[in-house]
């Protein structure tokens, strides 16, 4: 680490989503411990100084109010909650933001969060991620903002935005990467235990989660199969056959009974197949592209393309382990370093 001590501050607000908080902080508390404690200097403020409730009942204490603060501050980070929509209306608690926002060198938002920054106007011709359940709402609610309904998380200047609670541990390793390098961040995760780094334009949704588990048991069975046999031979003909039905029909309950056609959600397993095997293995991109089910290299990168938004060679220069590890999910994270920041710089400007 580079000796400077960055000063996070974290917003948060009755019946705020804790692990918004308490997982990036444990991100910048365990880079703390290859820096003697001095890398990072973690504050919460709050709407007033003392008790803060959190949802689900667990109330910790917010060190000071927001409006006793001043600058500089490394990191504004404003965390999310499912009271943001009434808080939307406190003007001081908007006006608080907007002012730490121009002495932070940088503000970061987890979940729903984003919207407190779009109301002080830090979004307004920006690029933002936020919850999937929240996407539409912050579309609509501000129309200036460039929403990105899928991403993890995303950067855009000076102002990082992620998606739905989990993803705040991922935009804090991009954080902690930015700062002292992808070495530190690995060392983080491997700490923390946490599941491979994910780069900030993948969906937010893996395969699973964006189909619908079908309510008839024999498609069920069926979609584990193809989950679990990405290279076995999955055409409409075959998956048909397997379900004893036509293939007219058996599209048609299918996509019914998914919300994806049997081709998407066939060439989605596929692609987290592919991207599972970039991760934890050092196999080449022919050998990925095979055991994946995507035939040959050309369209494991046409697909890969299209679902991460990376090529798949630099997915596995970026986001995995020097090291192969055992297939299936692994402890080691890589992140994407930028610029190491040399302390805190200027204040970014609200202007574009």
């Amino acid at each position: 680490m580079d000796g400077v001590q960055r000063r996070i501050v974290f917003v948060v607000f009755d019946d705020f989503q804790l692990l918004d908080m308490s997982g990036p902080a444990e991100v910048f508390a365990t880079a703390n411990l290859w820096a003697g404690g001095h890398g990072y200097v973690v504050e919460v403020a709050g709407a007033r100084a003392g008790h803060v409730v959190a949802h689900g009942g667990i109330t910790m204490v917010a060190g000071a109010a927001l409006e006793d603060l001043r600058g500089p501050i490394d990191t504004l980070f404003v965390v999310g909650g499912f009271s943001v929509p009434e808080r939307l209306s406190d003007p001081g608690l908007i006006a608080q933001i907007g002012r730490l926002a121009r002495v932070s060198r940088r503000v970061a938002s987890v979940c729903n969060g984003a919207m407190f920054l779009a109301e002080a106007g830090l979004l307004e011709g920006r690029r933002a991620a936020t919850h999937w359940l929240a996407t539409g709402e912050l579309a609509r609610r501000y129309p200036g903002v460039r929403v990105d309904p899928e991403a993890i998380y995303v950067r855009d200047g000076e102002v990082w935005t992620s998606a739905g609670v989990s993803s705040g541990i991922d935009l804090a390793l991009a954080l902690v990467a930015e700062d002292h390098g992808p070495e530190l961040a690995r060392e983080i995760a491997r700490m923390l235990v946490v599941y491979l780094h994910r780069p900030g334009g993948q969906s937010q949704f893996s395969t699973p989660v964006i189909a619908t588990t079908p309510r008839r048991g024999d498609l069920r069975e069926l979609q584990m199969f193809i989950d679990a046999h990405p290279a076995e031979d999955l055409s409409v003909p075959a998956l048909a056959r397997r379900a004893g039905m036509s293939q007219r029909h058996f599209s048609r309950v299918f996509t019914a009974q998914t919300g994806l056609s049997p081709g998407r959600y066939v060439e989605r397993c596929r692609a987290e197949a592919a991207r599972r095997l970039l991760e934890t293995t050092d196999d080449p991109l022919d050998t990925v592209a095979r055991r994946s089910g995507l035939g040959v290299g050309e369209t494991l990168y046409r697909v890969f393309r299209r679902h991460w938004r990376i090529s798949p060679g630099d997915y596995r220069r970026r986001f995995r382990s020097s090291a192969s590890a055992p297939e299936g999910p692994t402890q080691i994270a890589v992140v994407r370093a930028t610029s190491v920041a040399p302390g805190i710089a200027a204040p970014f400007s609200l202007a574009r």
